[in-house]
C-alpha cells in the first residue's frame, strides 16, 4: 500500500496539474484543510529537484493567500465558520487569553506557529478574529511560511538523492511519522496556547 502511495506521489510531479494541486493544498491548509502541503511538496521536489525552489515559492504564495482567506474567516465569519473551526481545534474557551497574548506577542505567535506542525489555519483565523494588522500579518506569514517551504527546498536540493533512497526504503515509516506530527500538531493546538 505504501509503495503505491509513494509511486503515486512521485508521478504527481509529472502531471501537468501538479503545480495547481500543490497550490490548492497550500492555499486550503492555511484556511480550512487539515493536511499540510509538505505531503506533496516533498515528493514533487524529489521527483524534480530542479524545480524545488519553484515549488517552494508556489507553496509560500498559495499558503499566504490562503492565510488571507483564513484571516477573513476570523474577521468576518467568526460567528459562523470561524467559531466552528476554532472550537474544533480546542481554542473556543481561550479566546480572551489569546486576545491579551496577541496584543503583546502576536508577531511571535505568527512567526513561530507558521514553522511548526500546529495548523496554520489557527494562526490565520485568530489573527483575523483579533484584528491583527493585516499588512503586518501578510509580511509575517510570508516570512514564516517562506522559511518553512524554502528550508525544505534547500534540503531537497542538497540532500535529494540520500533522502530519495531513504524514502524508498522507509516510506511507510515516513508517512506514519508525518501523520503523528500532524496529529501532534492538532493535539498541541488544542492543549497549548
Amino acid at each position: 500500500m505504501f509503495k503505491r502511495l509513494y509511486d503515486w506521489t512521485l508521478s504527481l510531479a509529472e502531471s501537468r496539474h501538479s503545480t495547481l494541486a500543490l497550490a490548492g493544498i497550500a492555499f486550503a491548509e492555511s484556511s480550512f484543510f487539515p493536511l499540510p502541503p509538505d505531503l506533496i511538496l516533498l515528493p514533487m521536489s524529489l521527483a524534480r529537484p530542479n524545480k524545488a525552489w519553484f515549488y517552494a515559492a508556489v507553496c509560500t504564495l498559495a499558503s499566504v493567500t490562503g492565510g488571507v482567506l483564513g484571516y477573513y474567516i476570523g474577521a468576518a465569519l467568526y460567528d459562523t465558520l470561524g467559531q466552528y473551526i476554532i472550537r474544533f481545534y480546542g481554542y473556543g474557551s481561550r479566546i480572551d487569553s489569546l486576545r491579551e497574548f496577541y496584543a503583546h506577542w502576536g508577531w511571535a505567535f505568527i512567526l513561530v506557529k507558521g514553522l511548526t506542525p500546529i495548523p496554520f489555519k489557527l494562526v490565520t483565523i485568530v489573527s483575523g478574529l483579533l484584528g491583527y494588522n493585516l499588512p503586518l500579518f501578510v509580511l509575517l506569514a510570508l516570512i514564516t511560511r517562506g522559511a518553512r517551504f524554502f528550508l525544505l527546498a534547500a534540503a531537497m536540493t542538497h540532500f535529494g538523492d540520500p533522502i530519495r533512497i531513504w524514502l524508498e526504503r522507509h516510506f511507510a515509516w515516513f508517512v506514519m511519522t508525518l501523520l503523528a506530527i500532524v496529529v501532534g500538531g492538532f493535539w498541541a493546538a488544542a492543549h497549548l496556547v
